[in-house]
């Protein structure tokens, strides 16, 4: 049987294992697909630190995922061995029951979600039900292309999804890992982009990125700020700090959103005067199946959006978590194999 290299973690709370397994096999219905990157996403916190209930543990986390197909269930149909393919935070799904045809994959009895439900992307191989796996474009090198499958389609998806229309304006909290991809996808969906964030030094970066404006929170009220350009029509959410987030909400224009991606773990406070007198909204927005995620890695092709990345090999698989859980990575931390 061959051996691959794997990082796990065997309990919650637990420390890094750089391992060696046998490759898995696919069973009815499953592609088993060479991993050639994989993004270190926020969300494997709940690997990590066990938040997320009934995670069998060891468990392999990872669910930005990018490789290629290298063998094939039985069943399985429409994909090809050797095809550029990636996987992201929805790991499967009915597609027949309530919750799957309302949208609310994570309900759906048989969901599963990639590197919590099964093993993930900090792996030389992994096995994904067929239904989970996106078509990749040739054009995305593997490296930039693996965040696009969570940050990427989180993003693109609350953008697309948020009502507002080409020329309105949308403001992006953050400038980070989520926050950086934001800008960009504003700007090329054709709305009037401004940049959310403290410190003035973030200022060439985010005009570079496709910002119109500029808003530097350590310096200004941003909701204030906000409506002295006429209010926005979305404010989307990307940096996880509560305080930060519910401040936000009266930069609104009339019946104006604000989309929450951002998992702050702290409750939002927001005055319900704030949200009646200008009809405004909060909403929260959790990624997209395989066809959005193929949809994003189009998108990004065709637009010219990129992630900036910095890549770790699998075997330093802790030092990419603690630059990414310490805020210090710019802008999303990548795994590579083989390297």
């Amino acid at each position: 049987m061959k051996r691959m290299k794997v990082v796990q973690v065997g309990k919650p709370h637990g420390d890094w294992e750089l391992v060696e397994r046998d490759i898995p096999e696919p069973g009815p219905g499953q592609v088993r697909i060479k991993v050639e990157a994989c993004g270190v996403c926020h969300s494997d916190v709940m690997v990590k630190e066990g938040l997320w209930p009934g995670i069998q543990y060891p468990r392999v986390p990872g669910h930005e995922i990018a490789g290629r197909i290298d063998a094939l269930g039985s069943g399985v149909v429409g994909w090809k061995q050797g095809q550029r393919v990636g996987v992201g935070w929805h790991g499967g799904h009915c597609f027949r029951c309530e919750p799957c045809r309302r949208g609310d994959f994570i309900l759906c009895q048989f969901g599963k979600i990639t590197g919590i439900s099964h093993d993930g992307g900090y792996a030389e191989y992994m096995v994904s039900p067929a239904e989970a796996v996106a078509a990749m474009p040739e054009e995305l090198p593997a490296a930039e292309a693996a965040p696009l499958l969570c940050a990427g389609i989180t993003v693109f998806n609350s953008l697309r999804n948020s009502g507002a229309a080409g020329g309105d304006l949308v403001a992006v909290q953050g400038i980070g890992g989520l926050g950086h991809l934001g800008v960009q996808y504003a700007n090329r969906m054709g709305f009037v982009t401004v940049a959310l964030g403290r410190g003035a030094d973030k200022q060439p970066l985010a005009l570079k990125l496709g910002a119109k404006h500029y808003i530097d929170s350590a310096a200004v009220n941003p909701a204030e700020a906000l409506q002295k350009l006429g209010g926005a029509r979305v404010i989307l959410a990307t940096a996880p700090n509560a305080k930060a987030i519910s401040s936000l909400v009266g930069g609104l224009g009339p019946n104006g959103k604000l989309m929450v991606i951002a998992a702050a773990m702290e409750p939002l406070t927001i005055s319900a005067i704030d949200l009646i007198s200008g009809c405004r909204s909060v909403e929260g927005w959790s990624s997209g199946t395989a066809m959005d995620s193929e949809d994003t890695l189009r998108f990004s092709v065709v637009s010219g959006v990129r992630t900036m990345i910095e890549k770790f090999p699998l075997a330093k698989a802790g030092e990419a978590y603690e630059r990414m859980i310490s805020g210090k990575a710019r802008f999303r931390a990548v795994l590579t194999m083989g390297t």
